[in-house]
């Protein structure tokens, strides 16, 4: 019996040390700021589009309420497929920032109109952060979706940080 209680403190010991993941489930709208735009002129509509956008997050978890700002580079062949990355930057209060890099697929499907339209699905994972977000970590999914303008995105993140 002795023995079981020390290794029952023993294990206690080490969970004390181990930080529970939390979930995280967030979106943002974020609007243009800056761009530069490569447009090939082949006739293919291929474009690579470096872009600042911003917005702030809502939702639920340790990033929700953030200030967000893209850093995206978008390479894109319109009705046919692309690769968008980028890096999310989170600010939450001063000094409490989390970098998040993310990638992403883009796919055109037809719809039922006969038209093509955009699904971009992906994933993050947070790289770094500063004030209480040090030693933050976590990944998960990434959507962007159309928003309410035509140059506008939504973020959706989901997955889980400690």
């Amino acid at each position: 019996m002795k023995s079981f209680i020390k290794a029952l403190l023993v294990v206690a010991s080490f969970q004390v040390g181990l930080a529970l993941a939390e979930p995280l489930n967030i979106s943002a709208v974020l609007t243009p700021k800056e761009q530069i735009k490569l447009d090939f002129q082949d006739g293919s509509g291929h474009f690579v589009l470096m872009i600042k956008r911003e917005g702030v997050t809502t939702g639920s978890g340790a990033l929700a309420g953030a200030a967000v700002t893209e850093f995206g580079r978008h390479d894109i062949t319109p009705n046919v497929s692309g690769d968008p990355s980028g890096y999310l930057v989170l600010t939450k209060g001063e000094g409490n920032t989390a970098y998040l890099k993310w990638t992403v697929r883009a796919i055109f499907l037809p719809t039922k109109d006969g038209k093509s339209q955009i699904h971009d699905n992906g994933f993050w994972e947070v790289v770094s952060g500063t004030g209480s977000f040090k030693g933050l970590k976590g990944a998960g999914t990434l959507h962007i979706k159309p928003a309410a303008t035509p140059t506008d995105r939504t973020f959706l993140l989901e997955g889980e940080v400690t």
